[in-house]
Order: C-alpha cells, then structure tokens, then sequence
C-alpha cells in the first residue's frame, strides 16, 4: 500500500476523535451567546451597589473573586432581562451569602428589590430552613435537601429566568423554581419580609449582584451569563 495511502487511513479515527471532542464542548465555549462576567483575571464587570467603584476587600486570589470578611455588595455593571447564569462558589465554615438578579439600585439595599440565590454553609447555620438553605429562593420557595457540598468545596451554581419561569440549580439538580409574577409567587411575597418594599421582584432587568456584608470566606469563579431575550 503507497505511504500516503496508509497515513491517510491513520489519519482517519484522529480526525474523527478531534471532531467529536470539538463538537462535545459545552454551548458556552461553542459561541452560543455566553459572556464572562468573570474571568478569573479581571474585576472590570463589576461595582459596589450605589458605587462605581470596586469595594475594598473584594479581590483576586488563585483565578477566584474572593473576601474573607463582610465587605460591601457587588453587582454587575451590564443588566439583564431573562438569562441563565452559571458559576461555581465555596463558602467557609457558617458562611452565608447570595446572588442576586435584576438588582436595582432605588433601596438602600440590594435585596429589598433582587430575588435571591441563597449561599449558605448548611451543616453550620442549624437556625436556617429549607427557605433560606443554599440553592433557595430567598425566604419564597424552599431547596430541596441534600445537594450542597460541605464548607470548603466547590458547588456549581446554575440560574435560568426566562419569560417569568425561574430555576435554581446546585450541583446539578434543580433544587428550586417558581413563576415570577404568579398568584402563587406573589402570595409568597406578601407572606414573607419582602412585602415592606413594594418593588420587590417587580424589575424586568437588572444588575447580577453578590452579596459580601455577611459572614465568612467567599470564593466564587467562572461567572459566566447567556442572554435570553
């Protein structure tokens, strides 16, 4: 058999296996429409809530947007209508903190107008629900159990919001969801401390945001949003 023959026919299952491995890459690093909103190098997607600038104790460390005490919130300097949003996150030993979506700033604070993504060491705040466990949405519909992993590992966090059908997914299970605006969700809000604000949730766009001013350790790494309207 001529040489080329043959390498042509060696060539044959490689090209096929960079052809599958090129095709099997997640839709985000495909060009599907997904934007970094970190990196893992650059701060430059965010500002304090009310600031414009980036709060102290907000850094950098090892690839990771990290604090390790209460500082100032965060959020995203782009808004966003409906999206799916995904990140991974590690809280320390009794963290608490979250994430928020279409985040306005007209209250002095960022949950009194942004539902909430809940990050929450579990195992070490015994006080908290279902309601307010990680993966909940804040203090409106509860998480189901036994998806977080323990203080100091890595969780993937994945939030799709689109035309008022909201999801919650950790670790990959969806743990919670509900309907934004339905009879259902409204009778939550006025059951719940989000009654005394009555923009609450009402935004159709918004800033990502991320809470800081709570205690213990925060890390959180490869942010990332896809656009959906």
């Amino acid at each position: 058999m001529p040489l080329h023959s043959l390498l042509s026919r060696r060539a044959l299952p490689v090209c096929a296996f960079l052809l599958a491995s090129c095709t099997s890459l997640p839709s985000h690093a495909q060009g599907s429409g997904w934007k970094p909103l970190f990196d893992g190098t650059s701060t430059a997607a965010w500002r304090g809530y009310q600031k414009q600038d980036l709060p102290a104790g907000w850094s950098i460390v090892d690839g990771t947007l990290s604090k390790q005490v209460p500082v100032a919130d965060i959020l995203s300097k782009e808004t966003f209508g409906d999206f799916e949003l995904e990140l991974e996150w590690k809280i320390g030993k009794g963290g608490n903190g979250g994430i928020f979506y279409r985040a306005t700033e007209e209250y002095e604070r960022v949950y009194w107008s942004a539902p909430e993504y809940q990050l929450l060491d579990d195992v070490n705040n015994p006080g908290d629900t279902r309601l307010t466990a990680a993966g909940s949405i804040y203090a409106l519909y509860p998480a189901a159990d036994g998806h977080q992993k323990p203080f100091g590992e890595w969780n993937t966090t994945r939030i799709v919001l689109k035309k008022g059908h909201l999801e919650h997914w950790l670790n990959g299970t969806k743990v919670a969801e509900g309907e934004m605006g339905s009879a259902d969700w409204n009778a939550k809000v006025k059951g719940s401390k989000f009654r005394e604000w009555p923009n609450f949730a009402l935004a159709k766009r918004g800033a990502i945001a991320i809470q800081g001013d709570h205690l213990g350790a925060l890390a959180l790494r490869n942010i990332r949003i896809r656009p959906l309207d």
